[in-house]
């Protein structure tokens, strides 16, 4: 392959925590299948908060990755979780910035990427690809996972416009601007009206086939007895507001006073939802705890298995995200298992689970509905007539499919 890509990102393994890993990895991986040879512009493993090498071995061997000097102001730069706010400006890794100017023009002059690809969040990552594009000339697509100035986010005066300024220089001077959702590429097209518009593109997010085919074999070839109990399971961050899991539980509390369920005959399982303890303390407080077990992060593979291996799948999406949908959401579908989304139903989320024919639905802080829906549910997937998202959904959502997206235009943008 003479096509090479720039993808710069500081969302790559060993860092844990993101699910935008899983969107760098994957190009890094499939896009050579379309006739483009990919190279990693991250930053130095020190600034990550959390590690998890268990994913570096995903990385192909033959994939360049440089690696440089980078920093967390908060960690490195700051005094008991303080720190000064211009150290931290657009995020707390733009040291990185000053590491990945010289080694991407360094990686440009030796293997001569004909496009340049930076991915949001972390914010220095477009500022890293502004740079490169200015002093070389290549056409850079920028990826936003997502929308960089959001009505709550950031909150700094100071820190909005330092935001808006990268954002404008972003849109203006990209080839391309990607983004993971529908709603996401209307709102930058409203507040972009001087902007052709066909700059504005969709590429979502998806699931890798690899990795389930792996743990399908050997789920096969080492069958688990199935358990009396229906395992409902939610992967992944909640928090208070959004993704508050408060409504679901004060739910699963009247039904359970109801004699409707037990600990029995359910079990639901809260894995990795970020402050563990406060989320044990909602637990209990709705007298659940015999039901719902909270649980901590386990590798990514684990956590793919763990969704294969339940009866049902939750999905919390409240208003606050109407305009992002969960990276999970298309793991779910190849998982074929059935799903509960506890959503805003104006959200993007909800409109992609329509669209993939899920039906059944509750708001996320209405108790009254989510019990009512559960009531539904749980007979589905005992039964076996709780509705799975059909092949062509999945087939769609496969990463390979989102791949060859990225290649097209990759292609368009060298022309």
């Amino acid at each position: 392959m003479n096509k090479r890509a720039l993808l710069i990102a500081f969302h790559f393994p060993p860092q844990a925590g993101s699910s935008g890993i899983q969107r760098t990895l994957s190009f890094s991986r499939l896009l050579g299948r379309h006739g483009w040879e990919p190279m990693v512009l991250s930053a130095h493993p020190r600034a990550y908060g959390v590690k998890n090498s268990s994913q570096l071995a995903a990385i192909p061997p033959e994939l360049v990755v440089k690696r440089p000097f980078a920093l967390d102001t908060k960690v490195h730069l700051g005094w008991k979780g303080r720190y000064v706010e211009a150290l931290a400006m657009p995020d707390r890794y733009v040291s990185w910035w000053f590491g990945a100017m010289p080694a991407g023009l360094s990686m440009i002059r030796r293997y001569k990427p004909q496009v340049l690809w930076s991915t949001f969040p972390v914010a220095t990552a477009h500022l890293i690809a502004l740079g490169l594009h200015r002093l070389t000339g290549l056409p850079w697509i920028a990826d936003f996972r997502d929308p960089m100035l959001q009505p709550s986010h950031p909150t700094s005066k100071r820190l909005r416009a330092i935001y808006g300024w990268i954002e404008r220089q972003t849109i203006t001077r990209c080839r391309f601007a990607v983004f993971t959702t529908h709603s996401a590429l209307r709102s930058y097209r409203e507040r972009f009206p001087d902007v052709d518009p066909a700059k504005f593109l969709v590429i979502e997010n998806g699931y890798d086939e690899e990795e389930f085919g792996r743990l399908l074999e050997a789920a096969a070839a080492n069958p688990v007895a199935r358990s009396p109990r229906t395992t409902l399971l939610h992967s992944g961050v909640l928090y208070d507001a959004g993704r508050n899991p408060e409504s679901f539980l004060a739910a699963l509390a009247a039904l359970k006073a109801a004699g409707k369920i037990d600990a029995a005959t359910l079990r639901v399982v809260l894995r990795a939802p970020g402050n563990i303890p406060a989320t044990q303390a909602k637990v209990d407080r709705h007298g659940v705890g015999d039901i719902v077990e909270v649980l901590p992060p386990v590798p990514y593979r684990d956590a793919l298995g763990e969704m294969l291996a339940a009866d049902g799948l939750l999905l919390f999406q409240g208003t606050p995200f109407n305009n992002q949908i969960p990276a999970k959401v298309y793991e779910y579908f190849r998982t074929r298992k059935p799903i509960l989304g506890l959503v805003d139903p104006a959200g993007e989320t909800a409109q992609v689970l329509r669209g993939a024919g899920f039906t059944l639905t509750a708001q996320v802080d209405n108790p009254g509905e989510i019990g009512a829906a559960l009531e539904r549910f749980i007979p589905g997937l005992r039964d076996g007539s709780a509705y799975i998202a059909p092949d062509e959904v999945i087939a769609q959502a496969a990463r390979a499919h989102k791949a060859a997206e990225l290649a097209r235009l990759f292609d368009e943008a060298m022309r």
